[in-house]
């Protein structure tokens, strides 16, 4: 058996939880997060391990609304993002306050996440059918490389099925060729008007339209991957490029470099599933009747953990 590891990057979760917190908004009657819906799905299609990555300061808070929680159901790691992380002698700008950005936070798994992984967000909601792809994606295929090349994969959704009704987002927007991941714009202020789509990228409103494949963030990779993130980190940070007190190492930055790079081969695997998500404050109602009519239809179990 291949062992597989599901990595959440839950480090923007604020330090009070409470109504306020988008992350740990309920989802049902029985008091399910987005969280417990991913790592239910993760599991069924297979992984048989999650690592949290949180700050330190939110360890006990977080424990005890999910991760003691499902402690029973899956293996439960946990890593720690924090902005003062850095390689040897580089030191936090003077008056930053945020942290470095998903690749930071995945990198914070060196050591700890040694066998095929996926990467997701805490907040968004996937589907069953991106994580079934994924989990296949790590056990059949990953390891097969062409002159070395890193072999990744991403859950590629359909714009249409990303979009929320209450304002703009942001996506990576996927440029593909027989499947393969050629180009990845990160692009923001998406939105839907008289069935054509706008955005602050006027280049990519060009071509882009509702059926157009995005990236959430959702990408598979072996463990070498973390050692990638590792030796760029100190790149990024000697780069001198963009504002010190901004700027962020990301992680569909870093693949977008490895493929103009020609040093990473990306399988794109499409997913009909329909995201959702709690951007806005309007979206929470909406992202609640979501999940009760998955569970009314069967899709889902009415208390995911019930033993």
């Amino acid at each position: 058996m291949v062992n597989t590891t599901l990595v959440i990057m839950a480090a923007g979760i604020g330090s009070r939880f409470g109504k306020g917190i988008k992350q740990l908004a309920p989802m049902s009657p029985n008091g399910e997060i987005i969280m417990d819906y991913s790592i239910y799905d993760a599991k069924r299609a297979g992984f048989n391990k999650v690592v949290f990555i949180i700050r330190k300061d939110i360890e006990q808070e977080f424990k005890s609304v999910i991760g003691d929680r499902i402690r029973g159901a899956i293996d439960v790691d946990y890593v720690f993002q924090s902005i003062d992380d850095l390689p040897e002698g580089f030191t936090v700008p003077a008056g930053r306050t945020k942290p470095w950005g998903t690749g930071q936070a995945v990198l914070c798994c060196r050591g700890v996440v040694n066998e095929p992984f996926a990467i997701i967000n805490a907040d968004d909601y996937y589907g069953r059918e991106a994580f079934e792809k994924l989990h296949d994606f790590l056990v059949n295929s990953y390891e097969k490389t062409e002159d070395g090349k890193l072999h990744m994969a991403m859950a590629g959704f359909i714009l249409k099925n990303t979009l929320s009704k209450s304002g703009t987002v942001t996506r990576g927007i996927c440029v593909g060729e027989d499947g393969k991941l050629q180009r990845i714009v990160e692009t923001t202020g998406i939105k839907e008007e008289d069935g054509k789509i706008i955005c602050d990228n006027p280049e990519v409103e060009s071509w882009v339209n509702r059926d157009s494949l995005v990236s959430m963030n959702m990408w598979a990779a072996g463990p070498e991957f973390i050692e990638v993130l590792h030796n760029g980190f100190r790149e990024f940070l000697a780069s001198g490029e963009g504002d010190p007190m901004k700027k962020e190492y990301l992680v569909p930055n870093v693949v977008g470099d490895l493929l103009r790079e020609k040093k990473a081969d990306v399988a794109i695997l499409p997913t009909q599933d329909s995201w959702i998500g709690i951007t806005y404050h309007e979206d929470l109602a909406l992202a609640q009747a979501g999940f009760a009519k998955m569970i009314a239809d069967g899709k889902y179990p009415e208390k995911l953990w019930e033993k």
